[in-house]
């Protein structure tokens, strides 16, 4: 292969470090600047370089955030709510992996259009490095709605809980806390959450609503509307906490009859397609074999 091909894709990588450092650089304010300068005169031990290294972040961080478009930040704000604020993938992190992925399949887009040379080529590189720049919001995505079921699928016992300690005699919120410290998962971390906006002076109502909003599942939209109307109109809260329960687990029993239902027309296909074939090959294989050498002997 000609090496001049290869120039394109190193030039791409060069382009690219010179947008990072342009990001990095001309986004800075000038004390930010002075910082960083004065980090830089002496690197002589590794806490120097952990400094400068900090500081470059939290720099391309910052214009990362500067420079991305309000609707995206806006779209990756609610993914990365949805999917519970994961400490191990902050935003900063989550830009700096689109700019990275964006480059990557920028480069990787070059390589196949050079080796393919037609249209195919040009879509399928087009593919990859939208592919690799919207990365991490598939990832957030994914885990957003894996979350979301496993809110839902602990919200009817969470609910049974509150109940019992409601007719034990505790408030509707010492109740919730108590759930909340006992309990383990995705629901009582948000339940820790909410009561904590309530303790630094969001009214319930808001922090209730703010609940389902964060999370995004409908039945517990459902539960909180119910638990403010129950609030609003002096509906003993026991009562509502029980009706609750009782139509989430009715809910959570038809939905997995469902998906019981929905086994035998998924076995199908690869019943079809990939067991079926085999038990061919291997019922009917040596019975063709032995009589395609009878044949074969015959006419001879």
């Amino acid at each position: 292969m000609n090496p001049l091909l290869y120039l394109p894709g190193i030039a791409a990588v060069f382009v690219g470090g010179a947008v990072l450092w342009w990001l990095l650089i001309s986004g800075a304010p000038a004390g930010r600047r002075k910082v960083l300068a004065n980090l830089n005169r002496d690197l002589e031990t590794p806490t120097d370089l952990q400094a400068v290294g900090e500081v470059a972040n939290s720099e391309l961080a910052d214009a990362l955030r500067r420079r991305t478009p309000p609707a995206m930040m806006k779209t990756i704000n609610r993914l990365w709510a949805s999917a519970g604020r994961p400490e191990t993938w902050p935003i900063d992190r989550i830009l700096t992996m689109k700019l990275v992925g964006g480059l990557a399949g920028f480069v990787l887009m070059l390589g196949l259009i050079l080796g393919m040379r037609d249209l195919r080529g040009f879509l399928l590189g087009a593919a990859v490095m939208l592919a690799m720049f919207f990365l991490p919001e598939i990832l957030l995505y994914n885990t957003g709605i894996k979350r979301k079921e496993a809110i839902g699928l602990q919200l009817p016992d969470t609910l049974d809980q509150m109940s019992i300690a409601v007719n034990a005699g505790l408030g509707f919120d010492a109740a919730m806390a108590r759930v909340a410290k006992n309990g383990r998962g995705e629901l009582a971390s948000e339940l820790v959450r909410t009561l904590q906006d309530i303790q630094v002076g969001m009214t319930r109502r808001d922090a209730y609503m703010d609940l389902a909003e964060r999370t995004g599942v409908d039945k517990l939209e459902r539960f909180v509307r119910a638990i403010i109307q129950g609030e609003t109109y002096g509906i003993a809260l026991s009562d509502v906490l029980q009706s609750q329960a009782d139509e989430l687990r009715m809910e959570r029993r038809q939905d997995a009859e469902r998906r019981a239902m929905q086994i035998p027309v998924k076995v199908v296909f690869p019943l079809i397609l990939f067991i079926m074939p085999a038990m061919f090959i291997v019922v009917i294989g040596p019975g063709a074999i032995q009589a395609f050498h009878s044949f074969s002997s015959s006419f001879r």
